[in-house]
Order: structure tokens, then sequence, then C-alpha cells
């Protein structure tokens, strides 16, 4: 597998996390790489084809603050699993990486709390959960959709694809 050239801050705002997940740090680089080097072999996006480094923000967080955002930014009073802030529904984002050699994506962040039940009502592991929600996240920041059902399907068969190379049963 090709090493992409990335940057992942993660920001860690629930203890939680450190317990709940072992060498998040070393999981989540080999999520985004998995996840950018599958996206590139398959599908045209300009930007993945150049040599410049990619920016992603990760917050692991929790249910009270991703209720507050969920509800402030996508007016959902409820918290939810994953948000994606994705920098390219910005008007200006190919401004920006033409005037700049980092290609800043944008932040994601995921409820620890809500990833928990979701995980235990599956009957799934958090570790398989976990690299499920930010495959899923990382989607989003690359202009992935599920608003209808064409878009939908094709972002289900990429998370279906990239959790199969980490041998990730299908969560669909």
């Amino acid at each position: 597998m090709a090493k992409n050239n990335f940057n992942l801050n993660i920001d860690i705002e629930e203890e939680g996390w450190n317990k709940a997940l072992s060498s998040l740090q070393e999981l989540s680089e080999d999520v985004l790489d998995r996840t950018l080097t599958y996206v590139k072999e398959h599908k045209e996006i300009d930007f993945l084809q150049t040599d410049n480094p990619i920016d992603i923000n990760l917050c692991l967080s929790n249910d009270e603050n991703i209720h507050a955002l969920n509800a402030k930014f996508r007016h959902m009073d409820k918290p939810t699993n994953v948000l994606s802030f994705a920098n390219i529904d910005d008007e200006f984002f190919y401004e920006e990486i033409a005037r700049s050699n980092v290609i800043e994506l944008g932040d994601i962040m995921i409820a620890l709390e809500t990833m928990q039940r979701e995980a235990a009502e599956k009957q799934i592991s958090l570790h398989d959960h976990y690299c499920h929600l930010f495959i899923h996240g990382i989607l989003h920041l690359l202009g992935f959709d599920h608003m209808e059902d064409d878009e939908a399907e094709e972002m289900e068969s990429y998370e279906i694809a990239i959790l199969a190379s980490m041998h990730i049963a299908n969560p669909y």
C-alpha cells in the first residue's frame, strides 16, 4: 500500500477514548491512509492526484459536545455518531488549495458514548465501529454524500471495500 502524505491532528476531548481504544494515533493513521489510497485508486479527485500534503483534524469527543454542534449546524437536537465539517463545501476551497501547498480537508468529530452504544446494539467491536465512523467522516471531507440513493450506494461501497482491506465485516 502506498503511503500518503498527510497530517492527522487528533484532539481527545473525552478521556474515555484512551480506555476505549488502544493505539488511537496509529489506528487512525492507518484508516486515513487506507481511505486516501482507495479513493485515489477509484475516483478522480484532482487535488488527490498532487503530492501536496493533506491535513485533517479529528476530534474524539463526547455526546454532550456533539449534541451541541449537531443542534447548531444541523438543527438536530440530539447527539450523533460522527460530524464532518468539510472544507470542500467552502466556495473558496479550490482557490485556497491553489495558493497553498497544504490541502486542509476539514474536521471530523466522533462521539464516544454514541459509538459505544451503537457498537453494543450491532454487536460489533469498538475498533470496527470506530474504523467505520472515521472512514465515513473522511469520505465526507472528500466530497462524498448520502443524500440521494445513488450517492449513498457509492459511499457505502467505498466504506465496505476500505473496511474489507482491514478485515472488517460489511457494516450494512
